[in-house]
């Protein structure tokens, strides 16, 4: 049986566009809120430095399975019951992430605040576009969109100044009063809505996809700290990898029902648009993974101020955005798509000649140029996604674009977690081997002692790092400048879309 929204009038309407859009905010600021309060949480939980990642990476590849299936559920079950479990669940995963007493315990607490913020953002947009005639639909996106985008961009300075003076766990407890004001919300005004006949699912695919991302994920986050093949997990992880993406990708060629259906492939626009959006995702989140903690504990910034500085970027990729949106539909998107990633690779470029004396306006300079690139890129990346796609595919495109942006942030923390490791071990080696007994500073060094020795070595370990995440942002410029060929390749849109 399906109902719609209930006649409560304009005021009723209102309302629940307001309690969407709180939620898809705290599905977005949840991702980046404890960017800035990374020292403490690491102090609180004994957390290992190469287990910072696990922060992120956790709640995102959560939160990316349990969104594929998340139409799936409230055509099954009910819109309002999987929303309502949905927040339930949030809220419980919020609680559990302010008692966790262990980096494993934190972990899996943020899992599970993943998994359960999955359905939100497009359940809260499916109610947003019921709530709004057709004509407003398109405002209402963008609207959405930008929503989301505000969630990630402030949660860096929120969760910093709230972790400085309340403590890291307030930084959890802030979201729960909002998180029952929506359960209220929605308890009131939403109706309960369901599929008429409920639409058979992949699960298969979606496991095997899963389980070829997941063992992916964790070879990555895992593989530093094992030594490579050289341990038998990371055997198995790759072992599982492979095999669920060979799996999947068997699967997609010799079935006809699959999550992801065979039609959006064959449309060059969307194909290109995904990769470039997994580049984008890989640039995105990754620089406010490095940027806060190398602020905070190499260059010994207050965790509040790192915090603050992160906005600059937010304001000014959220302002690009709005004004990139104005742009009318006839004039070509590609020309904004390459200037862009232009500004993106100059902003890393810039972020290269980061130092140790370098003062905070270098920072807020290159994040608003990194911040107004991304605004170009974004809305012009949707255009082009979905210019020339048939207008029955664009749901399943649209998800198609969102899991490509959350696995590139997963993996590119991963990836720069990695050589960021590798990179502070050489530099420490490069920078310590002329301390040898031929060297005239050598004998300096041997008459200060074993605590001048301490605090040499830990000097040259600073300077290591430091060299060490500024190289990380040439990796981040690459990601860009490997995909913005495509831009070349993309069809200009038709007419009637």
């Amino acid at each position: 049986m399906s109902t719609t929204l209930p006649s409560a009038g304009g005021d009723g309407h209102r309302t629940l566009a307001l309690s969407a859009f709180a939620a898809t905010y705290m599905q977005a600021v949840n991702i980046s809120l404890p960017n800035a309060a990374l020292p403490h949480i690491q102090g609180a939980l004994s957390m290992a430095t190469d287990e910072v990642g696990w922060v992120f990476s956790s709640y995102i590849a959560a939160s990316a399975v349990v969104m594929s299936v998340a139409n799936w559920l409230a055509g099954r079950f009910g819109r309002k019951t999987v929303y309502q479990m949905s927040l339930a669940v949030f809220a419980l995963a919020l609680l559990l992430d302010t008692l966790a007493t262990s980096s494993v315990q934190f972990v899996l607490a943020r899992v599970l605040q993943g998994a359960a913020s999955g359905p939100l953002a497009p359940l809260s947009l499916a109610i947003l576009l019921e709530t709004r005639p057709p004509a407003q639909h398109a405002r209402i996106n963008l609207i959405w969109s930008l929503c989301f985008l505000i969630g990630i961009s402030s949660g860096p300075g929120i969760g910093g100044w709230l972790s400085e003076y309340y403590g890291w766990r307030s930084i959890f407890y802030v979201s729960l009063p909002a998180t029952a004001l929506v359960m209220v919300v929605t308890a009131l005004l939403l109706r309960e809505k369901r599929a008429e006949r409920s639409k058979p699912f992949d699960f298969f695919g979606l496991a095997t996809f899963s389980l070829g991302m997941i063992g992916l994920q964790m070879l990555l986050d895992r593989s530093e700290r094992l030594e490579w093949f050289a341990s038998t997990e990371i055997w198995i992880e790759a072992g599982a990898s492979v095999l669920g993406f060979y799996l999947f990708i068997v699967h997609v060629l010799t079935t006809k029902t699959h999550f992801l259906r065979t039609a959006l492939f064959k449309d060059r626009n969307l194909v290109l648009s995904t990769v470039i959006s997994f580049a984008l995702g890989f640039v995105l989140l990754p620089t406010l993974a490095l940027t806060s903690p190398m602020l905070e504990e190499l260059l010994n910034y207050p965790v509040d101020t790192t915090g603050f500085m992160t906005i600059p970027r937010g304001v000014a990729l959220v302002g690009t955005v709005v004004m990139t949106s104005l742009v009318p539909a006839q004039i070509d998107y590609r020309p904004f798509m390459l200037g862009g990633m232009a500004l993106v690779v100059y902003a890393n470029w810039m972020m290269l000649g980061y130092s140790p004396q370098m003062d905070w306006q270098a920072v807020v300079q290159t994040g608003v140029l990194q911040g107004v690139g991304l605004g170009m890129l974004i809305p012009a990346l949707g255009k082009a996604a979905f210019g020339t796609l048939d207008p029955k595919l664009r749901p399943e495109g649209s998800a198609l674009l969102n899991l490509s942006r959350l696995y590139g942030s997963t993996i590119g923390i991963a990836v720069v977690q990695i050589f960021f490791y590798n990179n502070t071990q050489a530099m420490h080696a490069a920078l310590a081997r002329d301390l040898t007994p031929y060297r005239a500073a050598a004998h300096v060094v041997g008459s200060i002692g074993a605590p001048g020795l301490a605090a040499l070595n830990e000097l040259v370990t600073q300077q290591a790092a430091v060299v060490a995440v500024i190289g990380q942002f040439e990796i981040l410029m690459f990601a860009i400048l490997v995909v913005s060929p495509l831009v070349l390749l993309l069809r200009k849109p038709r007419p009637a879309n």
